[in-house]
């Protein structure tokens, strides 16, 4: 049992906070930015609050999914160098690409931020010739799912006790044919 929290522990963090005010940000506009290693602390620091009650990736997984040549990683950046929301992806060379994670500032949330970037990464992923894209969300989180399902996603599969706390999640694909 022991080796398997230290597998899980690598992957996710196991930090407890405590519940954060969100005052939201003033009206902005957000570029698309690709971010690397150098922003890994902002990433880390930015996922802990995107994901407060979730899976939170560890330092050692972001520094993983950054340092693969076939990962994809993007931020939504304001006017004065704030990241509001990011995106990773892993491109397989078999054709196919997975969404492992997109979160959004709570402050930022509601503004279009996560489509932004979902778009973004499907234009990118069409020019490398990627024909599928899958991701995987919560059962419960119906505000992802349908995101995803407004951007052209499907339930592929339900995944009984995916999550560590034993919620299921949905396996969600999209095709860019």
């Amino acid at each position: 049992m022991a080796v398997f929290q230290s597998i899980r522990n690598f992957f996710f963090s196991t930090v407890d906070y405590e519940p954060e005010r969100i005052i939201p940000a003033p009206f902005t506009t957000y570029d698309v930015h690709s971010i690397g290693i150098a922003d890994i602390d902002v990433l880390l620091r930015l996922n802990l609050r995107c994901f407060r009650n979730g899976e939170n990736y560890t330092k050692q997984t972001f520094r993983y999914l950054l340092m693969q040549p076939q990962s994809l990683a993007y931020a939504a950046v304001t006017p004065n160098g704030d990241m509001a929301g990011f995106v990773l992806v892993m491109n397989n060379p078999n054709g196919a690409a997975h969404i492992t994670t997109v979160g959004v500032a709570p402050e930022h949330r509601r503004r279009g931020i996560a489509n932004m970037l979902i778009q973004h990464v499907d234009q990118l992923l069409r020019a490398k010739g990627v024909s599928t894209v899958v991701l995987e969300v919560r059962i419960s989180n119906l505000a992802a799912q349908n995101l995803y399902i407004s951007n052209g996603y499907y339930v592929g599969q339900r995944m009984i006790n995916y999550y560590s706390n034993g919620e299921d999640g949905y396996l969600m694909m999209k095709s860019l044919d």
